[in-house]
């Protein structure tokens, strides 16, 4: 049973990747939402309390910031998810499909808007996500141009989520909620761990991937599967 973050992590280095929150797409979550739920009397864990080990919800950046063997993005049906770093190489490998970036646009499969915010943020190597707006120039009237373009290139494993920091005033003064900092898997990981991600044939990523997600849930749908693996 699952009682702590530690065991969070303990679990998921077994299994590999793992929805976000809740297992509502069919395919696996160590963690459900419905653990939140008043009938559950026999597990600790419980969402949106703001303790550190009993909160899924503060384990997104706990992974980030205290761990190298774990990536949390959107990276799953465009809402979040873990991927260890054992299976990272499988999942970039099939969501790339063997392209660089560069490959990518020029394929017309990478929106303007999607390459303004990638070349920012490999650029800097690492960005909060109001900076990326700032520079950018992006405002109110880009919002949703915006977090879809950041959504895609999560799914097409092009950045990740690296962390979290707080906005300063011109004082240097902390305010605000804390906002999300992203870098790209070349830079979480490293350029070799990368190059050698993209080397592993597609077909078999997709196999290998396949068959643990019906190890750890023999009734997942093959169309969900698919989704699950391609993006």
């Amino acid at each position: 049973m699952i009682k702590n973050f530690s065991d969070f992590c303990n679990e998921l280095l077994k299994c590999g990747f793992s929805m976000g929150g809740g297992n509502d797409k069919g395919i696996y979550a160590i963690i459900d939402y419905a653990w939140n739920s008043p009938e559950n009397n026999v597990s600790p864990i419980s969402w949106h309390t703001g303790d550190p080990e009993t909160d899924p919800w503060q384990w997104r950046m706990r992974v980030l910031e205290e761990r190298d063997d774990i990536a949390y993005s959107k990276v799953f049906f465009r809402t979040s998810g873990y991927i260890t770093k054992e299976w990272y190489p499988y999942f970039l490998s099939v969501r790339r499909r063997g392209k660089s970036f560069e490959r990518a646009y020029a394929d017309g499969e990478i929106s303007r808007t999607a390459k303004e915010i990638y070349d920012i943020i490999a650029e800097n190597g690492s960005m909060p996500l109001h900076y990326i707006k700032r520079l950018g120039g992006f405002g109110k009237e880009d919002k949703s141009r915006f977090d879809r373009a950041i959504t895609d290139l999560q799914m097409k494993m092009y950045i990740t989520m690296c962390g979290r920091t707080s906005k300063l005033n011109k004082s240097g003064e902390e305010y605000g909620w804390n906002v999300t900092v992203f870098s790209t898997p070349e830079k979480l990981f490293g350029e070799e761990f990368a190059e050698n991600a993209m080397k592993i044939p597609i077909e078999e990523a997709e196999e290998k991937i396949r068959a643990r997600i019906l190890k750890l849930n023999p009734q997942a749908e093959e169309k969900k599967i698919k989704k699950f693996i391609f993006g």
